[in-house]
């Protein structure tokens, strides 16, 4: 596949090492199939997000060189154009989960080699009051992990930090009163963890969700009502065959297109490891809104 004009973004703070030897790695497989290839490195927060709304609509193609972090400051940018690009993102961060579900190479340059084999998907994009992501919106536990990572940590032991933190924070994480609308059904109750998922990987682990979760229309809407290694062992050790019930009772799954959440007190909120939100929150599906570059897993 061959694109007239596309735009490489890198941050200088995502991820992995050796970024400036990456960048060079994936420019060199894909620019022999660009004609015109801009490259671009964003310092600041917010710079990618601002960088896509006003020139996305200038390329053919936006290809997204960092983590999921990267990927859902990129895609904020992105979804609200008229004309958005194609979008192809290029693992460079530490879990890389959004490229995971759409089965894309962690190596990079492997993943720039699969961007040219013009694998395109119309992918579901979740929305959250007025922002979107990529994987997945969640408060209580998760959230609570994400602000407990430490930075250095992560630079150091990449994922693993994530699980360090996960596991410090089980046995800290307190049970929240919540009152949720689901396709206007109503329900509430007690949780440490509400999950609601578009994408299909979560610290590198495969969810129990259907292989077409990105292409549904629905969220796949996880209720943790009580901490434990054995139940997070459940979620992450199922591996999706059909329709997944899950056999603890402290475990809710249901699927839904809209979601109201709501808390006694105002609580943060995870967007694909960001965490800037707060409780309450109005989630809904974009169906098919934007179109990416798979790789071969997908």
């Amino acid at each position: 596949m061959e694109f007239n004009k596309a735009l490489l973004i890198h941050h200088h703070h995502s991820g992995k090492a050796n970024r400036e030897n990456t960048v060079g790695l994936v420019a060199g497989v894909l620019a022999p199939a660009v004609h015109e290839l801009v490259i671009v490195r964003t310092d600041e927060a917010g710079e990618g997000e601002k960088l896509c709304r006003e020139r996305g609509e200038q390329f053919d193609v936006v290809f997204i060189l960092g983590g999921d972090g990267t990927v859902h400051e990129c895609v904020n940018g992105l979804a609200d154009l008229q004309h958005p690009p194609l979008i192809g993102i290029l693992p460079g961060g530490t879990c890389n989960d959004f490229a995971r579900s759409l089965g894309i190479s962690p190596d990079a340059e492997t993943a720039a080699q699969e961007m040219l084999a013009g694998r395109v998907v119309s992918i579901d994009v979740g929305r959250a009051n007025d922002r979107v992501f990529t994987n997945f919106f969640g408060i209580g536990l998760i959230s609570d992990a994400s602000q407990n990572i430490n930075e250095n940590l992560k630079g150091a032991l990449g994922k693993l930090s994530y699980f360090i933190s996960t596991l410090q924070t089980i046995s800290h994480t307190e049970p929240f009163r919540y009152q949720l609308e689901a396709d206007g059904k109503e329900m509430e109750g007690e949780a440490v963890m509400i999950y609601a998922a578009n994408g299909r990987f979560l610290g590198t682990n495969a969810l129990p969700f259907a292989p077409d979760a990105l292409q549904d229309g629905e969220l796949d809407v996880l209720i943790i009502h009580e901490t434990g290694i054995p139940l997070l062992r459940e979620i992450l050790s199922h591996k999706p065959e059909g329709d997944w019930q899950p056999q603890s009772e402290s475990i809710s799954y249901f699927k839904t297109s809209t979601l109201k959440v709501k808390t006694d007190a105002p609580m943060s909120a995870d967007t694909d490891g960001e965490l800037y939100m707060k409780t309450p929150a109005e989630l809904s599906v974009l169906t098919g809104h934007l179109k990416f570059l798979t790789g071969e897993g997908y």
